[in-house]
Parts: structure tokens; C-alpha cells; sequence
């Protein structure tokens, strides 16, 4: 197995094969069509190709290829049947494996970067990868101390092979929009671009993994493993087994489901509230079930890894946000209008109806009208199929909604959770968590405000 495939003419190749490779595909359906297949048949047969295809090109090049799947893997759910069946085993498999980078290699960096003497800080160190992500791999050992360990270690040259990749997807950005049928995939593969510097740096993602795990620290539903050690590109934290949620999406049960998605909804809301981070990569591959939940081994938590992409919130997620989600659950159109004007979701040169923006509005947050509610992949398609049809007003209107920067991430992150919800098929209580963690959902009780002034 070679190393990371660093030449920009190399990776330019491989992936303009996947829109080429589409096009062909095409044209050989046409032909199979043309001598009286079933085009039912014929079309299954094309999605599948290429799938396959898709995850190898994606899976070999790792960097930000491999990212861009990820990416595309959580909205699978909003895809119909016929085209999402296909692409779900392989976009899946991108959550938890790609290629192994060469043993060599591994110790070239933990000898650069923890010194010739490496092997002395572990009792034991697994050479074949336990797992392996878009900018590197992650090896099981035992600390010195006796701890087990996951050992990262980033892919050499994987700032310059993610950047390539995002700038190549982005050039034909417009011929992969059929992977995801009613995703304009240009801005999503943008803001992967903005987010490179940041997710390179180990010592950056060290400090938000140790942030939340000191926060969650004996928290009954919720682990983080401790950071151990981290130089350069080489990050040590607490290892932790457990279920990973790609399986129970498979094979979990109901009870795993609708836990799992509980406490992803929980932590998708309370990471704010309690770190002033978000978490930001929420595909299946950074979270586990482990055994312990608060009644007990037959109960579960849930275990969050990957820190490297975060939102920085100092005050938690924005009052906006649940002030506005309150207003339109309670049905008052001009204050909800007046509010994303103010916040710049509408621009000055556009004016619109308020009671046809709450039209809007009303279905997408279901979720939150109910005690609890059951995310489903039909709940999810309907949404989708609505706002991506040009024929529904949805769509008319959808288009003069603008999304300001500040809210672009968070914006990601709340769609790609609700899409894994949907891909578990997970009845949530969702209201609970938004009254219990998100900034202006409950109405301030005067008597509180009142207080808090005099005591200022």
C-alpha cells in the first residue's frame, strides 16, 4: 500500500473519473434500455455502480475526498428509496474505514514528533490501524502508565491532498449534484474548505476534546475519553470501545435507536450550553453506545469522539435561535419575520410574507410541536421533496432566505443530526431538550429578570 496520494495531477485524475464515470454509466443505461431491460432493473444496477465506485475512489484517496463523503453520508436519509439504498452500505463504510497508511510511515511521524525513544512511552502499540479517518488513522496501544490508549496520527501531506481535493470537487461540484438530489453541494463543499486549517491542528482539537471531556467528567449519559498526550500531528487520548452508531443504524434495537438518539439530540444542544464549542462532524463514525447508563450496565451512554471540527460559542448556541423557534411554535408571524430580518436570514432588497414564511417554517420544526416525536427517513424525504420541488412554494421562497455566515455551521450541524435521528429511526423527545438547553426557548419569567437586574 502506498502513502497518501500527494500529487495534485494524481488526485485530479482519480476523482474527475467519478463524473466521467457517472456519464458513462448513463449512456450504457440508455443502451441496456434501448434492447428491452427493465429500466426499474437498469436503474438499481447504475446506482449500485456507482457506489461502489464512489467509495473506492473516496476511500482510496482519504483527505478531503473522503471528507466530502462523510459529509454526503448523513443526508442519505433525505434521498428517496430507489437511489438511497444503494449509496448507504458504501457511503457507511466511509464513517469507519479507508485504506491503512503504510506501517513505515506511522513510525516516521511518532518518531518526528515524540522523539527516537517513541516506543518508551507505550507499553504496547498495535501497528495495524484500529480505524481511519479523512486526515488520518487511529492506532490502539497502553500508555506508559498502563491506560489504553487511541493513538491519531495525521496522514503526511494531508493539508495539501485535503485542499486539492476540495478545490476539484468544487470545480465540478455541479455534475456531483445527482449524488445528492435537491443539495446544492458548492457551499457545503466551501465551508469543508474554511474549516481545513483548523481541523489540521491537533493542539486545537486536544484543547476542545479536553474541554468537553473535563465537562462531562462523570456525566450518567455522555463520555468523552481524556486527552493523554498531543505533538505536532500525533494526538493520544483515553481509548473507548463500545457499539459504533453505524451499527445500530443496521442492527440496533428499537431501545438502542430511540437511547441513542435521545442523547444525541441531548448532546447536539447541552455541548454549547456547558463548553462554548459545538461539535461539528456529526456522522455516525464519532459516536458510540457504551453500557452504563444511569439504571445501570442494561442502560446506555453515549460516547463522542473526533473533536478536530468545533464552532466556537462562548454563549452557547444563539437566544435568536430559540426565541425565533418559540415565536413560530406559538404561531406570531410578524415577530418571527421581524427577528430573521433583524438577523439578516432576510435581506433589506427582499420583502416577504410573514405568515407565508411560517408556512414555511411549520413543517420543519415538527419535531419540536410535540411531546416526542419519531424521526423517520419518509419524515425526512417529505421535508426534502418540499423545499427542492420548484414547483412548491417552499421552494420559491426557500430561495430569497438568506443564511449569514455566523449561522452556516450550526445550520449544518442541527440538519446533519436530524439526518442521522432519521437514519435510526429514533423517537426523541426533543421539546425537553430544547427547554433544558437552548438559549430563549423558554420565555424569561419576569419575576427572574426582575431579580437579576436588582441583584446587579
Amino acid at each position: 500500500m502506498s502513502d497518501l496520494p500527494r500529487k495534485a495531477v494524481t488526485r485530479t485524475a482519480k476523482l474527475a473519473a467519478l463524473p466521467l464515470g457517472i456519464a458513462g454509466r448513463a449512456t450504457w443505461g440508455f443502451g441496456k434500455r434501448i434492447v428491452g431491460e427493465s429500466a426499474e432493473l437498469v436503474g438499481r444496477e447504475l446506482q449500485q455502480r456507482t457506489a461502489e465506485q464512489l467509495f473506492k475512489v473516496l476511500g482510496e484517496l482519504k483527505g478531503g475526498a473522503m471528507k466530502f463523503g462523510q459529509a454526503l453520508s448523513v443526508f442519505e436519509s433525505a434521498l428517496p428509496e430507489e437511489v438511497a439504498g444503494p449509496y448507504r452500505a458504501a457511503l457507511t463504510k466511509l464513517q469507519e474505514a479507508a485504506p491503512p497508511m503504510p506501517t513505515r510511515t506511522v513510525h516516521a511521524v511518532l518518531e518526528e514528533r515524540l522523539g527516537e525513544g517513541w516506543h518508551e512511552l507505550f507499553l504496547e502499540f498495535e501497528d495495524k490501524p484500529a480505524a481511519a479517518a479523512s486526515i488520518g488513522q487511529v492506532h490502539r496501544g497502553v500508555w506508559h502508565d498502563g491506560r489504553e490508549v487511541a493513538v491519531k496520527v495525521q496522514y503526511p501531506g494531508a493539508g495539501e491532498a485535503l485542499l486539492s481535493d476540495l478545490n476539484q470537487l468544487s470545480r465540478f461540484s455541479r455534475l456531483l449534484g445527482p449524488l445528492i438530489p435537491g443539495m446544492d453541494i458548492k457551499p457545503l463543499i466551501a465551508e469543508l474548505k474554511d474549516r481545513v486549517s483548523e481541523e489540521l491542528d491537533y493542539g486545537l482539537e486536544a484543547q476542545a476534546q479536553q474541554a468537553h471531556a473535563e465537562e462531562f467528567t462523570d456525566d450518567p449519559d455522555v463520555v468523552v475519553p481524556l486527552v493523554v498526550h498531543q505533538s505536532g500531528q500525533v494526538l493520544v487520548t483515553e481509548w473507548m470501545d463500545g457499539i459504533p452508531l453505524s451499527e445500530i443504524i443496521s442492527d440496533g434495537t428499537q431501545e438502542q435507536r430511540d437511547r441513542a438518539g435521545q442523547l444525541l439530540a441531548r448532546f447536539l444542544f447541552s455541548g454549547p450550553a456547558r463548553t462554548g464549542l459545538l461539535h461539528a462532524d456529526p456522522h455516525p463514525g464519532n459516536f458510540r453506545l457504551l453500557p452504563g447508563g444511569p439504571e445501570g450496565e442494561d442502560d446506555w451512554r453515549l460516547g463522542v469522539l473526533d473533536f478536530g471540527t468545533v464552532d466556537r460559542l462562548p454563549g452557547g448556541l444563539p437566544a435568536t435561535i430559540g426565541e425565533s423557534l418559540r415565536m413560530t411554535l406559538d404561531g406570531e408571524a410578524e415577530a418571527v419575520y421581524e427577528l430573521l430580518c433583524a438577523e439578516g436570514f432576510v435581506k433589506e432588497t427582499i420583502e416577504l410574507d410573514p405568515d407565508a414564511v411560517m408556512d414555511y417554517l411549520l413543517p420543519i420544526i415538527e419535531p419540536a410541536q410535540v411531546e416526542e416525536f419519531t424521526f423517520t427517513r419518509g419524515w425526512m424525504r417529505s421535508q426534502a421533496a418540499r423545499v427542492a420541488d420548484p414547483r412548491s412554494p417552499a421552494y420559491q421562497l426557500g430561495k430569497q432566505l438568506n443564511l449569514p455566515p455566523s449561522y452556516l455551521l450550526i445550520h449544518r450541524v442541527t440538519l446533519s443530526t436530524i439526518g442521522v435521528l432519521c437514519q435510526l429511526g429514533a423517537t426523541v423527545r426533543l421539546r425537553e431538550e430544547l427547554e433544558e438547553w437552548l438559549p430563549g426557548f423558554v420565555p424569561e419569567d419576569p419575576v427572574d429578570g426582575e431579580a437579576a437586574v436588582a441583584q446587579a
